[in-house]
C-alpha cells in the first residue's frame, strides 16, 4: 500500500462509531447471510463465514444503516471500515466489495413482507447445508 493510501485510511479511522438506529437488525442479517453465503457467485470454499465473509457483510448492512442512500456514494467509507475490521479475512478488497454491496442492497430493499420469506429461506438453506455436510461425512 502506498504512503498516500495509508494516510487516507488513517484519516478514516477518526470516523464516528456506527449506529444502526433500528434500520437494520444485525442478528437477522447475520443469520441470513450465514445461511446463504455459500450460494453466492463470489463464494470460495476455502473461505469460512465467520473469519472471511461475516466482516464484509457486516460492513455492508451496517454501512447502509449508517450512511443510507447509494452504495457507490458510500463506497470509500465502506472500504475504510472494511480495512478496520477485516481481521484475518482472506477476501480481497474486490471480493469484500461484492459482499458489502450484496448486504447493502438487501438492507436497502428490506420491507416488512420479507420477514417470513427470510425465515423460510434461512431454514431451507440450513437444512440443505446440514444434509450436504452429512453426505460428505458418510462419503
Amino acid at each position: 500500500m502506498t504512503a498516500i493510501a495509508q494516510d487516507f485510511w488513517q484519516e478514516q479511522a477518526d470516523e464516528p462509531e456506527i449506529r444502526i438506529d433500528g434500520r437494520v437488525n444485525p442478528a437477522r442479517e447475520d443469520a441470513y447471510w450465514q445461511s446463504v453465503y455459500f450460494g453466492e457467485s463470489y463464494y470460495r470454499s476455502e473461505c469460512r463465514y465467520e473469519e472471511d465473509y461475516a466482516p464484509a457483510y457486516c460492513v455492508g448492512y451496517c454501512g447502509f444503516a449508517q450512511y443510507g442512500g447509494r452504495f457507490d456514494d458510500a463506497e470509500k467509507s465502506l472500504c475504510a471500515n472494511w480495512f478496520r475490521i477485516k481481521g484475518d479475512s482472506q477476501l480481497t478488497i474486490e471480493e469484500a466489495l461484492q459482499c458489502m454491496r450484496a448486504a447493502w442492497e438487501r438492507a436497502a430493499s428490506r420491507s416488512q413482507n420479507d420477514d417470513e420469506y427470510d425465515e423460510e429461506l434461512v431454514q431451507s438453506n440450513v437444512l440443505a447445508r446440514q444434509s450436504q455436510q452429512g453426505a460428505y461425512a458418510t462419503a
